[in-house]
């Protein structure tokens, strides 16, 4: 697994190209550093991140770029919640979940359908 960090506009930008170039789309994984559950969250994901095709995934430090988690939050058109993840295909949202809710069983059966 390879965290990519999104610090800039231009990353975000970068990012979403990268949506359409890539079979199954890139996640975008929104994490307060201040907060326990966001840690579990980033933590259950690299643990047990075992896609057969390589998924893209950025992350976000939202303390120090809150900025870009609200843009993230119009461009795509989800209420801003932390931590939360986004799979983004084609430029689109297709799925985001938050909380104890994001698992990478749940990415894998969003993304078979």
């Amino acid at each position: 697994m390879n965290w990519i960090n999104i610090e800039s506009e231009s990353d975000l930008e970068k990012a979403i190209e990268v949506s359409f170039q890539d079979n199954l789309g890139v996640a975008i994984f929104k994490h307060s550093t201040r907060c326990s559950i966001s840690t579990v969250a980033k933590s259950r994901l690299s643990s047990f991140w075992n896609f057969k095709e390589e998924l893209p995934i950025y992350c976000l430090d939202l303390i120090s770029f809150r900025n870009l988690s609200d843009l993230i939050a119009e461009k795509f058109n989800v209420q801003h919640e932390s931590p939360q993840i986004l799979i983004i295909k084609d430029g689109k949202c297709i799925y985001h979940s938050s909380h104890m809710s994001i698992s990478v069983k749940s990415l894998h059966e969003e993304l078979e359908d």
